[in-house]
């Protein structure tokens, strides 16, 4: 299960992610981010309370991140990824 939360202001729009970030949440984050990637405002991704990442997941996160979306986490886990994704590692 996973929780989108989505806040929008003039200058961005910001997706508070909750969950695990796999099966067919990962669509679903994906159409969120798509229709947000239609307008010119920035788009943050909140990863702290993400629990669990899948490789569909990851995928989706490289994606948003190489089309200018800002990636946030908190704890070992979702550093870790995060910090693979900006460096361009694969697993």
């Amino acid at each position: 299960m996973l929780k989108i939360t989505t806040q929008t202001d003039a200058t961005g729009i910001i997706f508070e992610l909750e969950g695990k970030l796999a099966g067919p949440w990962v669509q679903e984050l994906k159409g969120c981010w798509q229709r947000a990637a239609n307008s010119d405002r920035s788009v943050r991704v909140l990863l702290c309370a993400v629990t669990f990442i899948d490789d569909n997941g990851r995928d989706l996160l490289v994606e948003m991140y190489h089309r200018g979306a800002e990636l946030v986490a908190e704890g070992c886990m979702n550093k870790a990824i995060v910090e693979q994704i900006v460096r361009g590692e694969r697993t």
